[in-house]
């Protein structure tokens, strides 16, 4: 397997007195007592009602975590460090994208905006169990509104803030949130981008919706109506927002939040987590994978709007006691080195980002990142798509100084914490993502659900409940079972291929379900094509991914026009322009090839594989299917 002795040995400072030193007998005592390890972290926390039983398998794939249990993320996230001594530590950072203005907010601080937002959303009729529809940019106010749904027991969907008005809309129709928190624009490489009016188009015809929150951020004009939207610097104001607003005990199972996530039908799917296990899950191992300490400064640059940002910007860091940075902007505007800038004026320790942004930043030399001083970093990670050995290496000894040891994470959506890593006392192989963590068993099966030997091609599945793990999908119990359990019973399928070496380290080679990963963010085929086939000029269409050396995977569109159309230049950019306004610019396909027909299996699915071998110049395999 391509560098697979190719190791990298962590340094004596990196091994010495870190969380998880004794790696190998940490992951031996979990895999003997799977119970007892998770017993003894959430032990860790603070439980308004101890739990009864820790694993409840009775019903399966239905796993329930810390049966009994009552307690609420907020109470760790935030309550807990405001009696002792984090009262005043800095718990979030924020810079803007004009690198002209700072907010900083203590844990003290931050609860009293936390406090404020929840008396808000209380005052407005939100209360335990109601959703709350979260569209906002990467500002402070993403992070108050997320902490106050989960403060009251409201559960909160957060839309990345790039997605169209039909995308919206069909999220908020789908959770029936009764209340929407936008802003009135967002900054993007010094553009605005029309939030508000997003909103405004996606609740019209939304029943559910009775108010709509908007913070001023850009300062363009927008329209407000007066029966339904109110800005947030007034509500502060008000007397609605003051005084005290206990923070709800909530059974360990009671649902925190639903996240959607493109699958391989056109509905995107509705992913449910709950209070308890997702805070334990996420807590530990945000502090084993990262050994977090008192003085790190932790910089996850995900947006809140996808899991990462849940998991690693806002509810691990705050669960552990740390200080997370979020910075509005992106990687390489107004110039490519904007983060190392960054990583330099706030002395950042632990810096985890994606290997798209790694590589774009690759592509400008090293120059950019020499001429900051980057001693500060401890720590290095990846998220999002397999790392390249290049990108990697490149990273390691750029970036890091080829002293930070890289901790590559796979993990999903779904799974809501980590699942293969590194802790930074083990050994690294760049390209690997390592190994299970503590507590789970992974496993590399062929199509009949065998396992394969090492070196071996095959599916990746996971054989041991997570707390963190998505209890269901919101209003889809049969389409969760069918999605993720019905294949392998008894194991959970990744949609991911993948290969285990001899060491036990894993390789994460791609996805093997209809998903396409651009730039870290996760798109259906079956999305890319409905905003396809809702052009005019359209027929039908099949998008697949193909590997793009900057963004992980590029998309290619396959269009069948219906009669009267001819491909030309000036319609591929109408069809993209109009994937970006019923989708998301983040979805416009890259390459747009004109076709007479798709191929398809008898009954009539589209044949993707084929199109993808077609595109890669690969076998095209068994064709037995194929209509013609």
């Amino acid at each position: 397997m391509e560098n697979e002795r190719d190791i990298y040995y962590p340094s004596p400072e990196s091994v010495r007195g870190s969380l998880a030193e004794n790696w190998e007998e940490l992951e031996r005592s979990a895999a003997e007592d799977l119970e007892g390890y998770w017993a003894d972290r959430a032990s860790e926390l603070v439980w308004s009602k101890p739990w009864d039983q820790v694993i409840d398998d009775s019903e399966k794939p239905f796993y329930r975590w810390f049966v009994g249990g009552e307690t609420n993320i907020v109470s760790n996230a935030v309550d807990r460090h405001i009696t002792g001594p984090r009262k005043n530590k800095l718990a979030l950072l924020w810079r803007s994208e004009d690198n002209k203005e700072t907010r900083t907010f203590s844990y003290f601080s931050l609860n009293r905006e936390v406090v404020k937002m929840a008396n808000i959303l209380r005052a407005m009729g939100v209360e335990k169990g109601d959703r709350v529809t979260i569209y906002l940019p990467r500002i402070p106010e993403v992070v108050f509104a997320m902490l106050a749904c989960a403060k009251l027991g409201a559960i909160h969907s957060v839309v990345f803030a790039g997605f169209s008005a039909d995308a919206l809309s069909s999220r908020i129709d789908d959770s029936e949130s009764k209340l929407v928190i936008t802003a009135d624009g967002s900054w993007i490489n010094g553009s605005v981008f029309p939030l508000k009016n997003i909103v405004d188009e996606a609740v019209r015809f939304s029943p559910t919706v009775e108010n709509v929150i908007v913070v001023r951020r850009t300062g363009t004009e927008v329209h407000m109506d007066s029966t339904r939207d109110h800005w947030y610097h007034d509500l502060e104001s008000l007397p609605i927002a003051r005084g005290a607003c206990p923070t709800v005990q909530v059974d360990a199972e009671h649902p925190l939040y639903i996240l959607y996530t493109s699958g391989s039908t056109g509905k995107p799917k509705a992913i449910l987590h709950t209070h308890g296990g997702y805070m334990v899950g996420t807590y530990t191992t945000l502090r084993y994978t990262f050994d977090i300490r008192e003085e790190d400064r932790f910089w996850c640059t995900a947006d809140a709007g996808w899991v990462t940002g849940h998991s690693y910007v806002v509810y691990g860091p705050l669960l552990a006691g740390a200080t997370t940075l979020m910075y509005e902007g992106g990687p390489t505007y107004p110039h490519p080195d904007r983060w190392w800038e960054l990583i330099e004026h706030y002395g950042i320790t632990t810096f985890y980002t994606a290997p798209t942004a790694i590589r774009s930043l690759m592509r400008f030399g090293d120059a950019w990142v020499n001429r900051h001083d980057l001693s500060s970093l401890r720590l290095l990670g990846s998220v999002g798509e397999p790392i390249n050995p290049a990108a990697w290496r490149w990273f390691h000894e750029v970036v890091g100084g080829g002293r930070a040891p890289i901790m590559d994470t796979w993990w999903q959506t779904e799974t809501g914490m980590f699942q293969i890593t590194g802790v930074p006392a083990m050994p690294q192989k760049p390209g690997s993502a390592g190994r299970p963590v503590f507590g789970q068993e992974a496993e590399i099966v062929d199509g009949d659900g065998n396992p394969v030997p090492d070196g071996t091609e095959g599916f990746l599945v996971l054989k041991n409940p997570w707390p963190a793990m998505a209890r269901t999908l919101y209003k889809d119990d049969d389409r969760f079972v069918e999605t993720y359990w019905s294949k392998y019973p008894g194991r959970y399928m990744t949609g991911d291929a993948a290969k285990r070496d001899e060491d036990g380290y894993f390789w994460i080679i791609g996805r093997t379900d209809d998903v396409i990963m651009v730039s870290g963010h996760r798109l259906g085929t079956a999305e890319v094509e409905a905003a396809l086939n809702s052009h005019h000029a359209v027929s039908e269409s099949a998008a697949i991914g193909v590997p793009h050396e900057v963004k992980g995977q590029s998309i290619l569109a396959h269009v069948v026009l219906n009669q009267g159309f001819t491909g030309s230049r000036e319609l591929v950019e109408e069809l993209r322009a109009h994937v970006a306004a019923h989708l998301s610019p983040i979805a416009k396909p890259d390459e747009i090839l004109f076709v007479e027909k798709l191929p398809k299996t008898r009954s009539g699915k589209i044949m993707r594989r084929v199109l993808r071998a077609r595109a890669l110049g690969q076998d095209e395999g068994d064709l037995s299917t194929l209509e013609e």
